[in-house]
């Protein structure tokens, strides 16, 4: 009698949850951004929500959750109901750093979220301010050898891959650069502009723009491949430090649990609004590139950059107290 009692039971939850998916979407999307405003992280979600919320015929909103290199934002969605109404903007910091830079997280990356879609990435470039004079990777070696502990490097905060680019410069070249971190990529840029802190080693689509200005000055694109969108600046292995290698990728998750259709549905419709050739030149002018993949994909993805990303973390000596 109790087996039957507790397959009933199971059978109707399932019908619940199923007509709850049939119904889905019945109310307004919230995209949590767990960074400030002004930066790609916050530039993704605010491109595809208006699309979004058209082709599914609810308002799909921005909600902006800065602090911790996105773990508070984090913490928010890990939290709410698995019902896909709550989803993360969530970066390589956010998945498969934090764990290894924090002691004590809000969340667990591979056990509180439901991958849905990776969204876009795109590697890293360092750029310093033009008074820094270094025009090579070769010249700001030698420069910072020569005066250590002299020459600063902005981040967007502890954690951030612009912090773990810049300690990987310090491991790769045995140079000593101080690291000053920020609440986000925007202040820390400002502060490169203005000269306060010589450098940072942000993602590329954050300083191509000052860069093409003439604000600052390119120093390597810390990927794998040259980008098109900064023609004329090596890569890092080709200006002679082949163990500087930086990227992020942007991406969207639901809460653990979320029913599999739900998840299914978001990422055709996530996947629409990347493709939609207006969102698409807009980051692929800022040096992005659509990745849309598969949730399965997704996941083996996480994996993948976690166990990578463990290894950068430790070899840089990154750690948040």
């Amino acid at each position: 009698m109790l087996s039957k009692f507790l397959m009933a039971s199971v059978l109707g939850l399932s019908a619940v949850a199923a007509h709850a998916d049939a119904g889905y979407p019945n109310k307004n999307i919230v995209l949590v951004t767990p960074f400030p405003p002004g930066s790609t992280s916050d530039l993704i979600p605010r491109l595809v929500a208006p699309l979004m919320s058209q082709s599914m015929g609810v308002t799909v909103v921005v909600e902006n959750r800065a602090g911790a290199n996105g773990s508070l934002g984090a913490a928010r969605v890990a939290t709410a109901a698995p019902d896909g109404y709550t989803l993360l903007m969530a970066t390589t910091g956010v998945l498969a750093i934090n764990q290894w830079i924090y002691p004590k997280l809000q969340y667990a990356p591979d056990k509180d979220f439901e991958p849905v879609i990776n969204a876009a990435s795109t590697p890293n470039m360092l750029v310093v301010n033009p008074s820094v004079k270094a025009s090579t990777l070769k010249e700001l070696v030698a420069l910072a050898k020569a005066q250590p502990n002299t020459l600063t490097y902005a981040s967007a905060g502890n954690g951030s891959t612009s912090h773990l680019c810049g300690e990987s410069l310090k491991v790769a070249s045995g140079v000593d650069i101080v690291h000053v971190p920020y609440q986000g990529p925007a202040p820390a840029m400002q502060d490169v502009l203005s000269g306060r802190v010589s450098m940072i080693c942000d993602n590329l689509s954050n300083v191509i723009q000052n860069v093409r200005a003439g604000r600052l000055r390119a120093i390597a694109v810390t990927g794998k491949e040259a980008s098109p969108q900064a023609p004329g600046v090596p890569t890092s292995a080709q200006a002679g430090v082949p163990d500087l290698e930086a990227g992020i990728w942007y991406s969207f998750v639901a809460p653990a649990g979320t029913p599999k259709a739900v998840v299914d549905r978001l990422n055709t419709e996530f996947s629409a609004a990347l493709k939609d050739p207006t969102v698409t030149s807009r980051l692929e002018s800022l040096g992005l590139s659509i990745v849309a993949d598969k949730p399965e994909q997704f996941k083996a993805f996480i994996a993948d950059e976690a166990a990578r990303m463990q290894k950068v973390v430790a070899a840089a000596g990154a750690r948040v107290q």
